[in-house]
């Protein structure tokens, strides 16, 4: 009976690559399968039809799981796809001379370092390796012997005196022989296409015809296995004895195969946690162990008969550099926020109050400085956090997220600094880094920063002033270098005059404060925001003239999200024209205030650079009632006055309201504490301005 052919889909950042996995694969696997190659390089990846079989991905393909699981089912058959190269190319670059600098030539970092270290496993260490790729600072081409690339020569620095071409690195054996059992298609393992595959590839196991030769082939597929995959396998029967042992492991470990078999496991491999997964009859997770200076990965899994355990498997790999830096890389990339995915560019909008948020925090971004965003919830904080991020120096360096106000004070300080082993009853074996150490070199963002406590404040402001941190429960200094962006949607001013946000941190955070501007306020964005989120639900609606008046003078007291979800209700309505019976049931009209509306200006006052004429007017009825009652009027009186009205005015804004009614004559600004007091021509002035309807703006 004819196998049934199963689909196979090739997942890689880059085009060409993954065409080439994609061919290797077909090629071996024949008729058995059919293979379709995407790309996230080329966008290809957006577009994948339906569900497959397998997915195969390039390590490089996706930043983190949950980029992958936008195209990658949870619960699909997913593995990764590991990469060597053939041993005709390992022999060519083994016979350069000895002591040559050679430059690597790939498409990224990651993926030079990958395939040098690969070299070095092989046997290719007589040459000193430096790396180049795009981007990175260009090479003085006069220091290198040679120039060796995977068919990456269009990204070769002009004048390399020689170019070895090495061509595309193939799929290992490894990688093939899971796609096989992953697929059903075990009696593949046996065929003359994977063992001339095994004997061109380059591994560091034995090939299958020496397999064969020992005559292990007919006892098990696993023994077969076990001589085929990169890393060291030990097997043991129900009483703890060894039956089974790779090449792998002898390397590893130095001991012979021939000593090892037969023997109680506890005795030859005592880092082993064998005796307890058979104990247990469960899987014993990975662990890092030493044995003579070399760190070792090791985990068990028992082989279990019904609720019988009949044996147990063990896995060594064993780790160099070049892995412990990719695997702290991916650790970092699996963590919510640990890149920036948003840029000015993905900003919508047109109005004047948000293009001028977008060139201040522009200009903000090129500094190391504190930058403080401040809005309502919903307007995008965190988007903006990301965008500047993007901008800075430091946009190829981590950024960390984290929300202030969603966790306890001890769970949240020891997000943040970090923990020693044995700091707190549960604490992580080993200890674990914080978010501080996480975003060295980059950018940490610390939303609703005014959920902290007052210790934790306190210990945040050290960090900004010392720029160290010390863990929980440690005695080390640890240097760290973070550029903070930190997000609050409450008046930081009156927590502090309340006493529950620090002073000093206050002011160290608002070096560079930037307001985020309500949806309100943003005119005819909102129509843009719109459009937009109806296209991404794939709905084709249009508002009735009545729905659109009606929208555009709501208040939007939760800003973007709000809207968001008005949009998503529209959709489901069935709607072609939506009206204002389609509004959602908990939606309650809120009408702006006029002053939000935008009136007219006045002529009468006086034009201020980026003062608003609400706030103006605001300042000028205060210091008429002062006149009225016969005394004069500080910025402190007028603050206390602006925040019991709602109008979100700073000490800056007030001082530079005040400076601009003193040059212009209308009031005259006392040094001291005297105060600020209208002249002749203010009072002039108020009493005109008294039939102008110019009411505060209230929220």
């Amino acid at each position: 009976m004819k196998p049934e052919r199963k689909d196979i889909a090739v997942i890689s950042l880059d085009a060409y690559a993954g065409q080439f996995y994609a061919q290797q694969v077909q090629e071996l696997f024949g008729e058995r399968v059919s293979v379709w190659a995407y790309s996230v390089g080329d966008g290809s990846v957006e577009h994948i039809p339906r569900r497959y079989e397998l997915y195969m991905v390039t390590t490089d393909a996706f930043d983190s799981v949950g980029d992958m699981h936008r195209y990658v089912p949870i619960d699909g058959e997913m593995m990764e796809i590991q990469v060597t190269l053939r041993w005709d190319v390992v022999h060519r670059l083994q016979s350069l001379p000895a002591g040559k600098r050679a430059l690597f030539v790939n498409l990224s970092d990651k993926m030079c370092r990958e395939a040098v270290s690969r070299l070095n496993q092989l046997g290719v260490n007589q040459l000193v390796f430096d790396l180049y790729y795009p981007g990175a600072p260009e090479p003085d081409m006069t220091q290198y012997d040679f120039v060796i690339t995977p068919q990456e020569t269009r990204y070769v620095p002009r004048g390399a005196r020689e170019i070895v071409d090495i061509g595309h690195r193939v799929c290992s054996s490894s990688t093939m022989i899971e796609a096989a059992l992953r697929l059903g298609y075990e009696d593949l393992l046996e065929s003359k296409a994977f063992e001339r595959y095994q004997r061109e590839v380059a591994t560091n196991t034995y090939s299958f015809d020496r397999i064969f030769a020992r005559g292990l082939r007919l006892e098990s597929q696993f023994e077969i296995l076990m001589d085929i995959l990169d890393e060291g396998l030990v097997g043991v029967n129900e009483r703890g004895d060894v039956f089974a042992c790779n090449r792998k492991m002898e390397e590893i470990t130095g001991i012979a195969g021939a000593d090892a078999l037969h023997h109680p496991a506890a005795r030859v491999y005592p880092f082993l946690p064998l005796a307890r997964c058979l104990e247990e009859k469960a899987p014993q997770p990975a662990r890092v162990v030493s044995l003579r200076g070399v760190n070792l990965n090791v985990m068990a899994v028992p082989v279990l008969r019904g609720d019988v355990c009949i044996g147990a498997f063990a896995s060594v790999q064993r780790f160099n550099d070049a892995e412990n830096r990719q695997n702290e890389l991916r650790t970092q990339l699996l963590h919510k926020g640990h890149r920036a995915k948003y840029t000015f560019s993905d900003v919508l909008g047109n109005s004047p109050a948000l293009r001028r948020c977008i060139s201040i925090l522009k200009k903000m971004s090129l500094t190391a400085l504190p930058v403080l965003l401040i809005g309502e919830t919903g307007t995008g904080k965190e988007l903006f956090a990301h965008a500047v991020h993007n901008a800075s120096p430091r946009a190829s360096q981590p950024f960390v997220a984290i929300n202030c106000a969603a966790m306890p004070e001890n769970l949240l300080e020891s997000e943040l600094f970090g923990y020693e082993e044995g700091a707190f009853t549960g604490a992580r074996k080993g200890g674990k880094p914080g978010l501080f150490e996480f975003a060295h070199k980059g950018t940490l963002f610390l939303d609703e920063v005014e959920g902290m406590s007052t210790a934790l404040q306190c210990k945040l402001l050290r960090v900004l002033q010392e720029r160290e941190i010390m863990r929980v429960g440690g005695n080390r200094i640890i240097a760290v270098d973070v550029r903070i962006v930190a997000a609050t949607n409450e008046d930081l001013e009156r927590r502090v005059e309340e006493g529950s946000f620090r002073r000093d941190l206050y002011y160290r955070l608002n070096t560079l404060p930037v307001l985020i501007p309500p949806l309100r306020e943003r005119g005819s964005d909102l129509l843009l925001l719109i459009d937009h989120f109806r296209r991404g639900t794939g709905a084709a609606f249009t508002l009735s003239p009545d729905l659109e008046r009606l929208l555009l003078s709501h208040q939007w007291r939760g800003n973007i999200r709000e809207l968001r979800n008005v949009v998503e209700y529209f959709s489901y309505t069935g709607q072609a024209v939506v009206g204002p019976e389609d509004l959602p049931p908990t939606f309650h009209y809120l009408p702006c205030s006029p002053s939000e509306t935008g009136p007219a200006v006045p002529p009468e006052l006086p034009a201020l650079d980026s003062c608003p004429p609400e706030d103006l007017r605001f300042v000028l009825e205060q210091l008429e009632r002062a006149d009225q009652a016969g005394h004069s009027l500080g910025r402190e009186s007028i603050l206390a006055a602006a925040r019991e009205a709602g109008l979100p005015l700073s000490q800056q804004e007030v001082r530079r309201i005040l400076t601009g009614l003193d040059q212009a004559g209308l009031a005259r600004v006392s040094r001291g504490r005297g105060g600020t007091r209208l002249t002749p021509e203010g009072r002039a002035l108020c009493r005109r301005l008294n039939g102008v309807q110019m009411p505060v703006k209230l929220v």
